[in-house]
């Protein structure tokens, strides 16, 4: 696959994303789409992703500012912490307690 820029006279290029077949002892070319409505960047961009080159390193594309905890680890949260708080109430000999097992 390729990005083809192919002039027109008087109008502006055709801009087609293009793939090469080899039939019999010839080279054909199938366009498989027309890209001439699109901004100049975002074919650019299409370019660099055909020839296989990252846009943005992975390391650099996000920083993790916070982790909150969501679905079944805030549900375990929020039962274990509901009963430390009824826990931290009433006195609680050691081992009258057992937290269930999945």
């Amino acid at each position: 696959m390729y990005i083809d820029v192919v002039p027109n006279r008087n109008s502006p290029p055709a801009v087609l994303l293009r793939q090469s077949i080899r039939e019999g002892g010839k080279i054909r070319k199938v366009t498989l789409a027309n890209l001439s409505d699109w901004p100049a960047e975002q074919v650019d961009n299409l370019r660099r992703v055909v020839k296989g080159e990252a846009l943005v390193p992975v390391g650099e594309a996000f920083t993790i500012l916070r982790s909150l905890p969501h679905g079944h680890v805030a549900a375990s949260l929020g039962t274990l912490r509901g009963w430390a708080w009824s826990a931290s109430s009433v006195e609680i000999r050691a081992g009258s307690v057992i937290l269930p097992w999945p």
